[in-house]
Protein backbone atom coordinates (compact mmCIF):
# COMPACT_ATOMS: atom_id res chain seq x y z
CA UNK A 1 0.00 0.00 0.00
CA UNK A 2 1.50 3.54 -0.87
CA UNK A 3 1.72 6.30 1.68
CA UNK A 4 -1.13 7.85 -0.12
CA UNK A 5 -3.13 4.71 -0.18
CA UNK A 6 -2.73 4.73 3.87
CA UNK A 7 -3.25 7.99 4.18
CA UNK A 8 -6.96 7.61 2.48
CA UNK A 9 -7.50 4.28 4.45
CA UNK A 10 -7.11 6.28 7.51
CA UNK A 11 -9.19 8.53 6.59
CA UNK A 12 -11.70 6.60 5.30
CA UNK A 13 -11.57 5.11 8.76
CA UNK A 14 -11.92 8.11 10.90
CA UNK A 15 -15.59 9.58 8.75
CA UNK A 16 -16.40 6.17 9.67
CA UNK A 17 -15.92 6.31 13.59
CA UNK A 18 -16.83 10.06 13.64
CA UNK A 19 -19.73 8.76 11.84
CA UNK A 20 -21.18 6.47 14.58
CA UNK A 21 -20.69 9.00 17.31
CA UNK A 22 -20.49 9.23 20.33
CA UNK A 23 -18.90 6.37 21.53
CA UNK A 24 -18.93 5.29 25.00
CA UNK A 25 -15.89 2.87 25.11
CA UNK A 26 -12.89 4.61 24.20
CA UNK A 27 -10.87 2.00 21.81
CA UNK A 28 -7.48 2.68 19.39
CA UNK A 29 -8.99 1.36 15.80
CA UNK A 30 -6.21 1.52 13.31
CA UNK A 31 -4.61 3.48 15.81
CA UNK A 32 -7.74 5.97 15.73
CA UNK A 33 -9.31 6.66 19.55
CA UNK A 34 -12.50 6.05 19.52
CA UNK A 35 -13.63 8.06 22.55
CA UNK A 36 -10.14 10.24 23.11
CA UNK A 37 -12.19 12.89 25.40
CA UNK A 38 -14.37 10.48 27.81
CA UNK A 39 -15.43 12.19 31.07
CA UNK A 40 -14.01 9.15 32.92
CA UNK A 41 -10.70 8.97 30.76
CA UNK A 42 -9.25 5.73 29.26
CA UNK A 43 -12.59 3.84 29.67
CA UNK A 44 -13.58 1.03 29.76
CA UNK A 45 -9.69 0.06 29.48
CA UNK A 46 -8.61 2.10 32.92
CA UNK A 47 -11.40 -0.07 34.85
CA UNK A 48 -10.76 -3.74 33.29
CA UNK A 49 -7.28 -3.52 34.38
CA UNK A 50 -8.20 -3.59 37.99
CA UNK A 51 -9.96 -7.32 37.47
CA UNK A 52 -8.43 -8.46 34.30
CA UNK A 53 -6.57 -10.69 36.74
CA UNK A 54 -10.16 -12.85 38.18
CA UNK A 55 -10.21 -14.12 34.30
CA UNK A 56 -8.26 -16.76 32.68
CA UNK A 57 -5.48 -15.57 30.41
CA UNK A 58 -6.49 -18.09 28.14
CA UNK A 59 -10.29 -18.77 28.08
CA UNK A 60 -9.65 -21.94 25.90
CA UNK A 61 -11.72 -21.88 22.92
CA UNK A 62 -14.52 -21.13 25.72
CA UNK A 63 -18.13 -19.63 24.65
CA UNK A 64 -19.02 -15.79 25.95
CA UNK A 65 -22.18 -13.80 25.55
CA UNK A 66 -21.98 -10.01 26.65
CA UNK A 67 -24.97 -8.46 28.14
CA UNK A 68 -25.09 -4.94 27.03
CA UNK A 69 -21.97 -5.12 24.73
CA UNK A 70 -22.00 -1.48 23.72
CA UNK A 71 -19.07 -1.25 21.08
CA UNK A 72 -17.24 -4.44 22.13
CA UNK A 73 -14.51 -3.52 24.59
CA UNK A 74 -15.42 -6.65 26.12
CA UNK A 75 -16.33 -9.29 23.62
CA UNK A 76 -12.97 -8.45 21.60
CA UNK A 77 -11.10 -8.75 25.39
CA UNK A 78 -12.33 -12.39 25.52
CA UNK A 79 -11.25 -12.61 22.07
CA UNK A 80 -7.75 -11.81 22.60
CA UNK A 81 -7.85 -14.77 25.42
CA UNK A 82 -8.42 -16.77 23.12
CA UNK A 83 -12.15 -17.31 23.40
CA UNK A 84 -14.17 -19.40 20.82
CA UNK A 85 -17.50 -18.06 20.39
CA UNK A 86 -18.42 -14.66 21.48
CA UNK A 87 -21.68 -13.39 20.82
CA UNK A 88 -22.77 -9.93 21.78
CA UNK A 89 -26.13 -8.34 22.31
CA UNK A 90 -27.57 -4.70 22.55
CA UNK A 91 -30.66 -3.01 22.49
CA UNK A 92 -28.58 -0.23 20.43
CA UNK A 93 -28.83 -0.33 17.42
CA UNK A 94 -25.76 2.49 16.78
CA UNK A 95 -23.77 0.50 19.33
CA UNK A 96 -24.02 -2.32 17.79
CA UNK A 97 -22.76 -0.70 14.78
CA UNK A 98 -19.58 0.72 16.73
CA UNK A 99 -18.38 -3.22 17.73
CA UNK A 100 -19.21 -4.20 14.28
CA UNK A 101 -16.61 -1.74 13.06
CA UNK A 102 -14.22 -2.04 15.77
CA UNK A 103 -14.28 -5.94 15.26
CA UNK A 104 -14.02 -6.13 11.60
CA UNK A 105 -11.11 -3.56 11.46
CA UNK A 106 -9.25 -5.67 13.97
CA UNK A 107 -9.65 -8.43 12.87
CA UNK A 108 -12.51 -10.36 15.80
CA UNK A 109 -15.24 -12.83 14.71
CA UNK A 110 -18.00 -11.67 16.66
CA UNK A 111 -21.58 -11.87 17.02
CA UNK A 112 -23.77 -9.27 17.03
CA UNK A 113 -27.13 -8.73 17.67
CA UNK A 114 -29.75 -6.73 18.38
CA UNK A 115 -31.57 -7.80 21.40
CA UNK A 116 -32.99 -6.89 25.43
CA UNK A 117 -31.78 -8.85 28.30
CA UNK A 118 -35.39 -9.52 28.47
CA UNK A 119 -35.37 -11.87 25.51
CA UNK A 120 -32.18 -14.09 26.23
CA UNK A 121 -33.98 -17.10 26.47
CA UNK A 122 -34.28 -16.76 22.75
CA UNK A 123 -30.73 -17.98 22.44
CA UNK A 124 -31.40 -20.76 23.61
CA UNK A 125 -27.84 -21.72 24.31
CA UNK A 126 -26.10 -21.50 27.71
CA UNK A 127 -22.46 -19.91 27.69
CA UNK A 128 -19.44 -21.01 29.78
CA UNK A 129 -19.10 -16.93 30.54
CA UNK A 130 -22.01 -14.16 30.71
CA UNK A 131 -20.54 -10.44 30.93
CA UNK A 132 -23.23 -8.41 32.76
CA UNK A 133 -21.57 -4.80 33.12
CA UNK A 134 -22.79 -1.47 33.40
CA UNK A 135 -26.26 -2.71 32.45
CA UNK A 136 -28.17 -3.63 35.42
CA UNK A 137 -29.24 -0.28 36.99
CA UNK A 138 -30.68 0.92 33.61
CA UNK A 139 -33.46 -1.66 33.69
CA UNK A 140 -36.91 -1.08 35.38
CA UNK A 141 -36.61 -4.73 36.18
CA UNK A 142 -33.49 -5.73 37.43
CA UNK A 143 -33.95 -9.05 39.36
CA UNK A 144 -35.87 -10.28 36.50
CA UNK A 145 -33.24 -9.47 34.35
CA UNK A 146 -30.92 -11.60 36.76
CA UNK A 147 -33.50 -14.68 36.83
CA UNK A 148 -33.55 -14.73 33.04
CA UNK A 149 -29.83 -15.06 32.82
CA UNK A 150 -29.41 -17.56 35.28
CA UNK A 151 -32.23 -19.62 33.97
CA UNK A 152 -31.20 -19.35 30.47
CA UNK A 153 -28.28 -18.74 29.15
CA UNK A 154 -25.18 -19.00 31.90
CA UNK A 155 -23.92 -21.69 31.86
CA UNK A 156 -20.93 -21.72 34.30
CA UNK A 157 -19.99 -17.96 35.42
CA UNK A 158 -20.73 -14.11 35.53
CA UNK A 159 -18.94 -11.26 34.80
CA UNK A 160 -20.72 -8.81 36.77
CA UNK A 161 -20.49 -4.97 37.36
CA UNK A 162 -22.65 -2.45 38.43
CA UNK A 163 -22.80 1.17 39.75
CA UNK A 164 -23.55 1.67 43.16
CA UNK A 165 -24.27 4.86 45.76
CA UNK A 166 -24.66 4.56 49.46
CA UNK A 167 -22.59 2.69 51.90
CA UNK A 168 -20.08 -0.20 51.13
CA UNK A 169 -20.53 -2.16 53.84
CA UNK A 170 -22.71 -5.54 54.44
CA UNK A 171 -24.24 -5.65 57.73
CA UNK A 172 -25.59 -8.81 59.31
CA UNK A 173 -28.68 -9.43 57.65
CA UNK A 174 -31.53 -11.78 59.68
CA UNK A 175 -33.85 -14.67 58.33
CA UNK A 176 -37.17 -12.44 59.45
CA UNK A 177 -38.25 -9.27 61.09
CA UNK A 178 -40.93 -9.09 63.12
CA UNK A 179 -43.91 -6.26 61.48
CA UNK A 180 -43.08 -3.79 64.55
CA UNK A 181 -39.36 -3.66 62.95
CA UNK A 182 -38.86 -0.34 61.58
CA UNK A 183 -35.64 0.91 63.03
CA UNK A 184 -33.21 -1.25 60.48
CA UNK A 185 -34.60 0.12 57.36
CA UNK A 186 -32.93 3.51 58.72
CA UNK A 187 -29.79 1.46 58.55
CA UNK A 188 -27.34 3.22 55.95
CA UNK A 189 -26.18 -0.08 54.59
CA UNK A 190 -29.55 -2.16 55.24
CA UNK A 191 -30.05 -3.34 51.44
CA UNK A 192 -31.37 -0.56 49.26
CA UNK A 193 -32.14 0.31 45.68
CA UNK A 194 -32.00 4.19 45.16
CA UNK A 195 -35.05 4.91 42.46
CA UNK A 196 -34.23 7.79 39.84
CA UNK A 197 -37.52 8.83 38.85
CA UNK A 198 -36.15 11.36 36.44
CA UNK A 199 -32.93 11.44 35.24
CA UNK A 200 -29.24 10.65 36.93
CA UNK A 201 -26.14 12.58 35.00
CA UNK A 202 -28.32 13.42 32.32
CA UNK A 203 -29.42 9.97 31.26
CA UNK A 204 -33.50 9.21 31.52
CA UNK A 205 -32.02 5.05 31.97
CA UNK A 206 -30.79 5.42 35.26
CA UNK A 207 -33.97 3.58 37.09
CA UNK A 208 -32.00 1.95 40.39
CA UNK A 209 -28.66 2.75 42.15
CA UNK A 210 -27.77 -0.33 44.70
CA UNK A 211 -25.41 0.39 47.47
CA UNK A 212 -23.20 -3.04 48.05
CA UNK A 213 -24.98 -4.95 50.36
CA UNK A 214 -28.22 -4.90 47.87
CA UNK A 215 -26.14 -5.67 44.89
CA UNK A 216 -24.48 -8.84 46.51
CA UNK A 217 -28.19 -9.13 47.72
CA UNK A 218 -29.67 -9.85 44.40
CA UNK A 219 -27.03 -12.04 43.23
CA UNK A 220 -27.62 -14.27 45.69
CA UNK A 221 -31.22 -14.49 45.08
CA UNK A 222 -30.90 -15.06 41.88
CA UNK A 223 -29.22 -18.09 42.31
CA UNK A 224 -25.33 -16.51 42.08
CA UNK A 225 -22.66 -17.52 44.27
CA UNK A 226 -19.98 -14.55 45.13
CA UNK A 227 -16.53 -16.25 44.12
CA UNK A 228 -14.13 -12.62 43.52
CA UNK A 229 -15.07 -8.75 44.17
CA UNK A 230 -11.65 -7.59 43.49
CA UNK A 231 -13.05 -3.61 43.13
CA UNK A 232 -16.20 -2.36 44.97
CA UNK A 233 -18.28 -2.54 41.79
CA UNK A 234 -16.90 -5.93 39.69
CA UNK A 235 -17.94 -9.06 41.17
CA UNK A 236 -17.23 -12.96 39.33
CA UNK A 237 -20.00 -15.42 39.88
CA UNK A 238 -20.79 -18.55 39.84
CA UNK A 239 -23.91 -20.15 39.56
CA UNK A 240 -24.96 -21.82 43.27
Amino acid sequence: MSNGDGANHRDSLEEKIHALRPWFHNMKIGGIETAPDHFLGDYPAFKFRNFAHILPEDLEGRSVLDIGCNAGFYSMEMKRRNAGRVVGIDSDPRYLAQARLAAETQGFELELHQMSVYDVGALNEKFDLVIFMGVLYHLRHPLLALDLIHEHVCGDQMLFQCLQRGWNTVPEIAEDYPFSEWEIFDEPDFPKLHFVEHRYAGDPTNWFFPNRAAVEAMLRSSGFKILEHPEREVYLCARA
